[in-house]
Formats: structure tokens, sequence, C-alpha cells
């Protein structure tokens, strides 16, 4: 007979989640008296204490702590694993849960989610900006089934395929001085009021790839989590911003804005599909990529013919 079971790993989590007994009991739909019971029945088994108790508060124990990490893990995919099930009962191929790992991917990702939807009908897809960098975890963790970032973290166990290249871009509103301008240096930034998506500034490009380089920081920096906001106090003289040029070219028309190179060589970029090894034969996971790969060529493709009619 098993010692370990299934609910003591969920009595460790929901207690360290929920800070008491008495919350944990109902969040799991026990007595108190029924949880306390459950886990002191564990610790004569196993002949250790999980928790040290401290007045009417718990605080994991050694072996307490290791229970947790195992609980954090093997939780997730057990619930990952009755959902397929349950799927397969059903009838249903499946459920993609795609990650964000960045603001402007999200703009990218519905070019690719609307053709697939049509030619997977059975797949049910599922997009969770919330993981926004802590993708590797929830790949890990069964949280997600893939993930989309500029930024991937070749970890054992996950793979990684670039899927869109682009090019990062400042830009600037209809008077500002460097619009039509071919490239911009980074102290020319020195004075500027630099508006970004609240990320910190060692995941920001235009840091870590122009400005720290050059040590050069700019006289302000501010934070805005919507494009159309961020476009439109640009177009309206407030500061400058850095944006995918594709995104410029697609939504900065009706706000007057222009992309400008950041440097003479440019700022290049890829985004990346990333989903664990194990799933990599999965027919609508990789479907999901194929398709991606397939826009990306699309996509190569008008560039080219547009750069040859010029």
């Amino acid at each position: 007979m098993s010692i370990l079971e299934r609910i003591h790993l969920s009595i460790i989590r929901e207690v360290d989640r929920q800070g008491s007994l008495t919350a944990a009991a109902s969040q799991l739909n026990l007595t108190q008296s029924a949880l306390s019971h459950s886990i002191r029945k564990l610790e004569d088994q196993i002949g250790i204490a999980v928790w040290h108790r401290e007045g009417r508060s718990l605080r994991p124990t050694q072996a307490g702590e290791w229970l947790l990490a195992v609980a954090n893990r093997l939780l997730p995919q057990l619930t990952h694993a009755e959902e397929r099930l349950q799927q397969f009962a059903k009838g249903e191929r499946g459920n993609l849960r795609i990650g964000m790992e960045c603001h402007p991917c999200y703009q990218w990702l519905l070019k690719i989610v609307a053709p697939y939807l049509d030619a997977w009908p059975r797949v049910d897809v599922d997009v969770r900006q919330k993981v926004q960098f802590g993708g590797i975890g929830a790949l890990f963790g069964y949280d997600i089934d893939m993930l989309v970032t500029p930024d991937p973290l070749f970890k054992p166990g996950l793979r990684f395929e670039p899927v869109f290249d682009y090019e990062q871009v400042l830009v600037v509103g209809p008077d500002h001085r460097l619009r039509g301008a071919e490239y911009v240096e980074a102290q020319q930034l020195a004075d500027e009021t630099l508006i970004t998506y609240p990320v910190p500034t060692d995941r920001l490009d235009i840091y870590t790839r122009f400005l720290m380089p050059a040590g050069v920081a700019p006289k302000r920096h501010k934070e805005i989590e919507t494009t159309d906001i961020m476009l439109l106090m640009v177009s309206h003289g407030r500061g400058v911003a850095a944006l995918p040029r594709w995104m410029v070219e697609e939504f900065g028309g009706k706000f007057g804005v222009s992309p400008v190179r950041l440097g003479p060589g440019g700022v290049g970029k890829q985004i990346f599909l990333g989903f664990r090894e194990a799933d990599a034969d999965i027919d609508y996971l990789r479907a999901f990529v194929d398709m991606a790969l397939c826009h990306r060529e699309a996509s190569e493709g008008a560039a080219s013919m547009g750069r040859h009619s010029l």
C-alpha cells in the first residue's frame, strides 16, 4: 500500500497557498479534523513532521518543503492528464493552452489562431497572458502547453522553434526631430522620454542591445501597458517608444507615427514557440507550429516582393 497519496500533496499545497488549515480544508471540501488526521497519519507513517506548529501558524519543515516542491510539480501534471482523458472520452482532440511572454506577441498570435481554429475545430485554444516572464516554469509545471516568447531559455526537456522575424525600432511622432531619419544613435535618446511596456529594463531590447552598451539612459522612462495608448502618447509628442516595425507599419498609420531604425545595423529579433519535447509529436500542437512557420514564409515572401517593387 502506498504511503504518499494525492490528497497529501493537495493538502500540502493548499495549506501553503491559503495560509491556514481552516482555509485549506474549505478549499479542498474537507473538514479541518479530516485534513489534520490525514497529515498526522502521513507523519506517523514516514516518521517525520511536515510542519512546525507555531501557535496558529504552520511553517514547513525540510521534509514539508520537499513535499511542497513535489506537489507543485506533480499535481498540475495529474490534472493535465485527467483533462486529456476526459477530452478523449468526449471525443474531443484536446486543448492547446498558450502562454504569452511579450505584449506585441499577442497581435502576432491572432494571425495564427484564427486559421488554426478553422483547421482544427475539435481543439480548443486558451491564451493566457498572465504567465508573463514565468513561462518556463509554466511549461515545466504543465500550466501551459506552448509558450510564445522573443527570449527563449533553452532548457533540457523543452524545444523552441523560431517562427517570426522582426526588427525592433524607435517610434516617433509626426513632429519629432528624428522623423525621417535613416537611423538613431543611442546618445540622441538621452533627452527623451522613453515609453515602453511594463517590463523590467533587463528584458527590454532597447535597453540591453542599444542604450546600455552605449552607456546611455533616457531622461525619463514611462511604462504603458496598452499599445494604442502608447502610440497615442507618441503621436502627441509625449515621448518616443520601442516596438516591432511590423506593428508600427500595421497600426501606426492612424496615429501618424513613424519607425526609425535603432543604430545603422538595426536590432533584429525573433518570436519563438516553446513546448515540452515530450509533446512534440502531438498532432494538433505540431500543426500550430507548422501554421506559424507557413505564416512566416508568407510574410517573408510578401516583404521580398515589396522590396523588389521599389
